[in-house]
C-alpha cells in the first residue's frame, strides 16, 4: 500500500468546514430574522469555521489531486467528526447548550440523523440555533461526502472512492456514469422533497418555521422537533401528520426510484424487490400495531398532554402507521408513546429498531436489502445441504449476487449484532437498567432516535451520564457509515504502509 496523502485529506477537511461555516451563515440569517438574540454568537461560529477552513485549505494547496481508498474511509469518518466538532460552536458560542459533551451529543446526533436529544426545553431555544440543529440533520441526511463530490471536481478532485466509502451497501445503481452527476441528481431530488413538503405543511396550518423544520428532519429522516413533544403536538391536525408520513415514506424510498419514477419509468418500482418488502413490512406492521392499539392500548396515556384524538379507529390507524414508518425509517418523531401500547408491541418495535429502510435513502440501520439476502441465501443454505453439488446462488431483483456481496452482508449481520451487545454492555456496565441498555444501543446504532425505558419517547438522553453520551455518539457514527468504513480505521494494518 502506498503513503497516505495527509494533504488531500487535510485539504478536503478544510474544504468541509468552510461548507459547514457557510449553512451556519443560513442558520444566522434565521436568527436575525426573528430576532432572537444571538445572531452575532451565531455568526461568529460560522466566521471562525470559515476562516479555519481556510486556513487549512490555504495551508494544503500544494497538493496530490488523486484520492485512493484508504484516504476515502478516512475523509468520510474524520469528516463526520470535524463537521460535528465545528457543529458544537453555535450550541457553545450562544449558550442554548453549554456543555461540550451535550452540544457534542446534539451535534452528532444531527449529522449522524439519529434524532436522539439531551434537551429537555426545547421550545425556549432561541430559533436561529433551532434552525441550525435541523439543518445539521439535512445536511448529513444525503451525506456531507456526497455533497463534497459535487463540489471536488471543480478542485480537479476525483470523488469515485468517497462516493464508494460514503455509501458502502449492495447496491451499485447509478443515475449517470459519472458520479458527480449522481450527487447533484440525487442533491435536487432531495431538495425538492424538502420544499415541497415545507409548502405543504404550511398550507395545512403549521407555522413556517415549524414546517422548513420538520421538513429538514423528515427528508433527512432525522427526528429532531421544534416542539417538546414532538410530532405529537399537532394530534388534533391530522392532515400535517399525514403529510409527515408521506415524505417519511418516500426518505426511506431509494432515492433513485424517486428520481425513476419523475422520469416515468414506474416499472422500476414493481421490479424492485426492496420496494416490494418495504411496502410489505409497512402495511403488515401498521395493521398488527393498529389492531392492537384499536383494541386494547389506552390512547390518552400515549403521550403526555397530547392524547390521541379524532375518532378512535382513525386515531389508531394514523399513529400505528407514523411511528412504524418513524422507526423503520429511523426518523424518530413521535406522535405517540409505542412503548405503553402493550409490551408486545413493545417487543414489535424494538426489533424494527433492526430493520432500517431501503438502501440508497437517507434511512440508517441495517437495510432491507441485507435482510432480503441474508434469508435468502439462509433458506438456500438448505437446499445446498440436500444437493450439495447444485450451483445455487443467490439472486436479487432476478440477478444473482456474488459471493463476495453475499459474504459481507453475513460480515455485516455479525458485526452489527457484536456492535450491539458491546454497545448495550457498556451502558448495562455505567448503571443503566437492562431496557434501557438495549434501548440506547440499538437506536443509537439504529440512528433509530427514540429508544426504551428511560430513554422511550416521552424521556430523552440527557438522563445518561458523560462517558454513555459520548459511547453512544461513536454508535451513532459507526451506525451511520455503516461500521465498516469507521471500525476500518481501527485495525493496525490500515495504517501500514508497503
Amino acid at each position: 500500500m502506498s503513503k497516505l496523502n495527509f494533504k488531500i485529506i487535510t485539504h478536503i477537511m478544510g474544504l468541509l468546514l468552510l461548507c459547514n461555516g457557510g449553512f451556519m451563515l443560513i442558520a444566522t440569517i434565521v436568527s436575525f430574522i426573528y430576532k432572537d438574540g444571538v445572531t452575532m454568537q451565531i455568526m461568529l461560529a460560522a466566521l471562525s469555521t470559515m476562516f479555519l477552513g481556510i486556513i487549512l485549505m490555504f495551508l494544503t494547496k500544494e497538493h496530490q489531486k488523486s484520492i485512493n481508498k484508504r484516504e476515502g474511509y478516512i475523509v468520510v469518518t474524520f469528516g463526520w467528526i470535524f463537521m460535528s466538532l465545528s457543529g458544537t460552536l453555535p450550541y457553545l458560542f450562544s449558550e442554548a447548550i453549554p456543555s461540550f459533551t451535550n452540544a457534542f451529543f446534539e451535534t452528532m446526533s444531527g449529522y449522524t440523523t439519529t434524532g436522539a436529544s439531551i434537551l429537555n426545553e426545547i421550545e425556549i431555544v432561541p430559533k436561529g440555533v433551532l434552525f441550525w440543529r435541523s439543518l445539521t440533520h439535512w445536511i448529513g441526511g444525503m451525506g456531507i461526502i456526497v455533497l463534497a463530490v459535487a463540489i471536488l471536481p471543480l478542485l480537479g478532485i476525483g470523488g469515485m472512492q468517497l462516493f464508494a466509502a460514503e455509501a458502502p451497501g449492495p447496491s451499485a445503481d447509478k443515475l449517470h456514469p459519472r458520479i458527480t452527476d449522481t450527487a447533484k441528481r440525487l442533491w435536487f431530488i432531495y431538495f425538492g422533497y424538502t420544499a415541497a413538503e415545507t409548502i405543504l405543511l404550511k398550507l395545512a396550518g403549521m407555522d413556517f418555521f415549524d414546517a422548513i423544520n420538520h421538513a429538514l428532519s423528515t427528508l433527512s429522516t432525522g427526528g429532531f422537533s421544534t416542539k417538546n413533544a414532538s410530532v405529537a403536538y399537532w394530534n388534533d391536525q391530522p392532515l400535517i401528520q399525514y403529510i409527515i408520513i408521506l415524505f417519511m415514506f418516500l426518505a426511506g424510498m431509494n432515492f433513485i426510484l424517486s428520481y425513476f419514477g419523475f422520469k416515468g419509468k414506474f416499472g422500476k418500482f414493481l421490479k424492485d424487490e426492496e420496494f416490494k418488502w418495504y411496502i410489505i413490512f409497512l402495511v403488515a406492521f401498521t395493521a398488527v400495531s393498529a389492531l392492537i392499539i384499536y383494541l386494547k392500548a389506552d390512547p390518552a396515556n400515549s403521550v403526555i398532554d397530547h392524547p390521541m384524538v379524532y375518532g378512535e379507529a382513525e386515531s389508531a390507524f394514523r399513529h400505528a402507521l407514523f411511528q412504524v414508518l418513524a422507526v423503520i425509517t429511523t426518523t424518530g418523531f413521535v406522535s405517540a408513546d409505542f412503548t405503553v401500547w402493550t409490551p408486545f408491541l413493545k417487543i414489535v418495535f424494538f426489533g424494527l429498531f433492526f430493520l432500517g429502510g431501503s438502501a440508497g435513502s437517507t434511512a440508517g440501520g441495517m437495510k432491507i436489502v441485507r435482510h432480503l439476502i441474508t434469508i435468502k441465501n439462509g433458506i438456500l443454505e438448505f437446499k445446498r445441504t440436500l444437493h450439495p453439488r447444485a450451483i445455487l446462488p443467490v439472486r436479487y431483483n432476478t440477478k444473482a449476487v456474488s459471493k463476495e456481496i453475499v459474504f459481507n452482508i453475513l460480515a455485516f449481520f455479525i458485526l452489527y449484532m457484536l456492535s450491539f451487545i458491546i454497545g448495550s454492555l457498556v451502558l448495562g456496565m455505567l448503571g443503566l437498567d437492562f431496557e434501557t441498555a438495549i434501548g440506547g444501543a440499538a437506536s443509537s446504532l439504529g440512528n433509530v432516535g427514540p429508544a426504551l425505558g428511560k430513554l422511550s419517547p416521552v424521556n430523552n438522553f440527557d438522563v445518561l451520564p458523560a462517558f454513555g453520551k459520548w459511547w453512544c455518539c461513536f454508535l451513532m457514527l459507526i451506525g451511520r457509515l455503516e461500521l465498516f468504513t469507521v471500525l476500518i480505521l481501527l485495525t493496525p494494518f490500515f495504517w501500514r504502509n508497503r
